[in-house]
């Protein structure tokens, strides 16, 4: 056995819990563990799945043609073997609610928005007759589908949306039009080739007056010749950091017409003589945003947990350096600057992970109550899935580029994955709203809150540590110390922002320039909101959900919540020091105790990941493979380059050979 290997199988033999237990523990029990790995061992079967040559090596257009090959390959083996107790959409969302299309495309699949966004779309937005017909097609993939929402000049601000759909009484057709450049529509997945149908959201015109947003089903492509249908314009925009087989493209519309029933109608309708309805609170037209924020919490957990797996293993293999010059050179996860990188990379993928589930709870309770006619709860669902994806895309992409450097010039490598993975997680902190703009939304109902809680009126338990006005009291080194601690750095930086936005506002500045001029501060106040809240969370749902855990497993996820939360607390010093009675000494005292816990999960770090239980095809990686076999996968990979195809290269005759003997 290989030097390497054995390293791994040592520290495996270190830990002291029962990875499966954990595995389990993940997904949630031994049941829905089974059935996952049954999934991925049908799917995972088919060779044709995977690819002789990387794609990297591969062009722009051959990475786009290879990915809808094994798009298409992948809906028929999926078709195969799903389950026939399962509805179509279940299926499709235990698919890709999995890693499996990692193991198939590095950067994601063309058809990947069809199922997150269109498929949704189509449920929230269409009324039962729309729904019985579009969903149908969709699920049989009679057409293909994706949802156009963002614009070449506008994204998050939806008001500002530029794209017209205009209500013709006498044809009773809705002609769309993109009056400038800026009015196309630009990201889209699956919209450049891919798609021959899209969710389209423009701004309605009835008889001059304007009625907002409103979601539109077009068909973009001709279902049999796949040419563009007249009046529309369609183009891929380019390649980009990651998702360069999503085949994001731009559409404009030049007076193009479709059918009135062609406005998707649950929510709102137009009569044939153009009367405008509206049956629910027009908020619910962006449901489809809110879910897919919820699902982005949850994709950032999982690539952060597949990207500290990649490092933790390869820190296990990899040895450089001493710490003890008259000892060996050591395996670099012994130095404790490793340890600070890469164990609060595992604690955060739980503490994300965990708090998707519960939000995703909240979320189906709030889609239940929508559906009875109470929306009372969407609010404050669009404030925390707003900040939580905000805070969680920023803190796997940080923590995927330590990931990355953790793993010295090797992580640098695509082979390793970790840069693509890395793409996928910076696009997230961009798409579905900004960052910035998604804080500054949450500190719109942090804001409220304040003013209802002025009032004397009940808060919602998200945001009930603003009522809470006693003195802090002594700071406590502990979880519960420092969740009380977070708190109140979220309610005096709230405290702090409403002051000053008063003080511009009895300036005579307008409520408008008022609120950006307090901006920083109110970017400020929802991320310290938001690590309140993962933290409070990530400790409660252990509570509840870990007393059934054998005593080492308990312990060990325990340590890992201490973890992140003194970490966190040691990265906002300053912040606990202004607004708490943190002392000098408490400082010191969690210093000591971050370095304690580094210590105490050393042992289990290995286990740990492997309770994450990616398969290699999964994790895609030559440095994270299961067995260590860190060099040779290196090797192995770099000669699969064409470059290395052939010894002397054309170039050498061509422009080499003649340059070095002064021929050129």
């Amino acid at each position: 056995m290989a030097r390497t290997v054995v390293d791994l199988a040592n520290e495996r033999k270190k830990c002291d819990f029962d990875v499966e237990e954990l595995t389990n523990y993940i997904d949630g029990d031994a049941i829905s563990t089974h059935k996952r790995r049954q999934l991925e061992n049908k799917v995972l079967s088919v060779k044709e799945l995977f690819d002789v040559v990387p794609e990297e090596y591969l062009s722009h257009k051959e990475k786009y043609e290879n990915a809808i090959r094994k798009s298409v390959l992948l809906y028929k083996v999926l078709e195969e073997i799903k389950d026939p107790n399962e509805t179509e959409m279940q299926n499709a969302r235990t698919f890709f609610r999995s890693l499996l299309p990692f193991a198939i495309f590095k950067d994601n699949s063309p058809f990947s928005l069809h199922y997150s966004m269109f498929v949704p779309a189509i449920i929230a937005q269409a009324n039962d007759e729309q729904k019985k017909y579009w969903l149908k097609r969709a699920m049989n993939t009679e057409i293909i589908g994706t949802y156009a929402q963002t614009e070449l000049g506008h994204g998050t601000f939806i008001r500002g949306l530029e794209t017209t759909a205009t209500y013709d009484v006498e044809t009773e057709e809705f002609v769309l039009h993109s009056p400038t450049l800026t009015a196309y529509k630009w990201w889209p997945g699956s919209l450049a080739h891919t798609a021959n149908y899209c969710v389209v959201m423009a701004q309605l015109n009835i008889k001059g007056k304007n009625y907002g947003i409103q979601p539109f089903m077009v068909q973009l492509r001709d279902e049999n010749t796949h040419m563009p249908l007249s009046g529309i314009k369609l183009g891929e925009i380019g390649a980009k950091l990651g998702f360069n087989t999503v085949n994001n493209g731009f559409l404009g519309f030049d007076q193009h017409r479709i059918p009135r029933d062609r406005m998707l109608m649950k929510n709102a309708q137009v009569s044939k003589d153009g009367v405008f309805t509206r049956k629910t609170d027009s908020k619910l037209t962006y449901g489809t945003m809110v879910y897919v924020r919820v699902m982005i919490v949850n994709s950032m957990a999982n690539h952060l947990a597949r990207s500290v797996t990649i490092a933790v293993r390869y820190s296990a293999v990899r040895k450089q350096s001493q710490i003890n010059t008259d000892q060996p050179e050591v395996q670099v996860m012994d130095f404790l600057t490793q340890q600070h990188k890469l164990f609060v990379a595992i604690a955060s993928s739980h503490a994300i992970r965990i708090t998707a589930a519960w939000l995703w709870d909240k979320y189906e309770k709030v889609t239940k109550d929508m559906e009875a006619g109470k929306s009372d709860g969407l609010p404050e669902l669009h404030a925390l899935a707003c900040c939580l994806k905000a805070v969680s895309s920023a803190d796997a992409s940080d923590m995927v580029i330590t990931c990355s450097r953790a793993c010295g010039g090797h992580g640098y490598i695509l082979s390793s994955n970790l840069p693509q993975i890395y793409g996928l997680i910076a696009a997230a902190c961009i798409y579905e709203g900004e960052n910035t703009v998604l804080l500054l939304q949450t500190a719109r109902s942090l804001v409220k809150a304040w003013e209802q809680n002025a009032r004397g009126e009940k808060l919602s338990s998200t945001v009930s540590y603003i009522a809470d006005t006693r003195p802090f009291g002594k700071w406590e080194n502990s979880v519960e110390g420092i969740i009380k601690g977070f708190e109140r750095v979220a309610a005096c930086k709230l405290s702090a922002a409403v002051s000053t936005r008063n003080k511009y506002l009895k300036s005579g500045l307008s409520p408008e320039e008022s609120w950006n001029m307090t901006s920083v501060q109110l970017v400020a106040v929802s991320e310290a909101h938001c690590r309140a809240l993962i933290l409070s969370t990530y400790k409660a749902e252990v509570d509840r959900k870990a007393q059934h855990l054998s005593a080492p497993l308990k312990r060990a996820m325990y340590q890992l919540v201490e973890l992140y939360a003194t970490y966190w607390s040691l990265q906002k010093l300053g912040d606990l020091l202004l607004y708490t009675s943190m002392s000098e000494s408490d400082v010191q005292q969690l210093r000591q105790n971050y370095e304690s816990l580094l210590l105490k999960i050393r042992p289990n770090a290995v286990g740990l990941v492997d309770g994450f239980d990616f398969r290699d095809e999964i994790l895609n990686s030559t440095l994270g493979a299961y067995d260590g076999r860190v060099y040779e996968r290196l090797m192995e990979e770099a000669l699969k380059s064409p470059l290395n195809a052939e010894p002397v290269n054309r170039s050498f005759h061509q422009y080499l050979k003649p340059f070095m003997q002064g021929k050129l």
